[in-house]
């Protein structure tokens, strides 16, 4: 219940305002975002690739509601990774189509898009997946995409009933895929409403994309997840199936389970940690309190002492 809550709670913007007018809450807020600056972001990155993890950053935004502020966001990202280059990293961005402008149509979420691949140049780019409400379309857009650029890559959420489907139809095409659990407020006919399903689906739908006729298709997976026992069973899967620790890897969120990188960098794993960066915060932060409600329960202790 406490889950359904704050996922609902996170589409509250004026929430959000509010928070930022607390300095506790700012903190907690550190733990998962690297800071609202494009400048502080970098940093983070060149800390975690120093540390032997690969990156990904994502430019905070959601449903924007003008073409200006679509095209900005294109813009950030197009700065972004001239920063990157400039400082000799090698991380990927990863876009929310409804940040490009997805709300205002297909067709300037697809322009705006198109312009961060342009000047990725080889760099792989993730098209983030959203609610389930744009889950076709963003999947429509993917699949245009690929026909021209070949570094662009798609997520699918395990907590959809949809996605065994959706994979069965992109795993031929030998996808770059991320497979996360999923962090939105669904409905029960549209996501299992229960982790333990949500684990055993993310456990099959992990075997998929292991599977010899994947591989065989050049399906490329990133296991996006923190859950301990889940990463332990698809690495020793991969292994155990003679894949090289190069054709797969583990993905996580900046500020959680951290002391888990060393871990696995040490253990030979393929590890990419994505750093969130922007002003838009809001609605992510509230999702990771949605995944770790003891955030939640230490950050209402220190408003309690307020």
């Amino acid at each position: 219940m406490l889950r359904t809550l704050l996922l609902q709670l996170s589409t509250r913007p004026a929430l959000g305002r509010a928070l930022d007018r607390i300095p506790v809450s700012k903190r907690l807020v550190r733990r998962f975002v690297a800071g609202e600056r494009l400048e502080e972001a970098v940093e983070a990155l060149a800390r975690l690739e120093a540390a032997g993890c690969l990156t990904a950053v994502t430019y905070l935004g959601e449903n924007v509601t003008t073409p200006e502020r679509a095209r900005a966001a294109a813009d950030t990202y197009g700065a972004l990774l001239d920063e990157i280059d400039r400082r000799g990293l090698h991380s990927t961005p990863s876009l929310k189509p409804t940040h490009l402008g997805l709300d205002l149509g297909d067709e300037v979420a697809l322009k705006n898009i198109e312009r961060v691949l342009e000047r990725a140049g080889k760099t792989l780019v993730w098209l983030d997946m959203e609610g389930s409400a744009y889950t076709e379309r963003t999947l429509q857009i993917y699949r245009r995409l690929r026909t021209r650029w070949s570094n662009v890559a798609c997520v699918v959420q395990a907590y959809l009933h949809r996605s065994e489907r959706d994979l069965r139809s992109l795993i031929p095409g030998g996808v770059t895929v991320r497979l996360c659990k999923g962090a939105y407020h669904e409905p029960p006919d549209r996501a299992y409403p229960r982790k333990d399903d949500v684990d055993r689906n993310y456990a099959r739908l992990g075997g998929m994309l292991l599977s010899p006729d994947a591989q065989r298709a050049g399906t490329y997976p990133a296991f996006a997840t923190h859950d301990e026992r889940l990463q332990r069973v698809l690495v020793e899967e991969a292994r155990n199936l003679g894949i090289p620790a190069d054709r797969f890897e583990l993905q996580m969120l900046y500020g959680i389970r951290s002391e888990l990188h060393r871990t696995l960098v040490d253990a030979g794993v393929r590890l990419r940690v994505l750093v969130p960066f922007g002003e838009d915060w809001y609605g992510y932060f509230v999702r990771r309190l949605a995944e770790r409600p003891a955030n939640l329960l230490f950050l209402a202790k220190h408003l309690a002492r307020r």
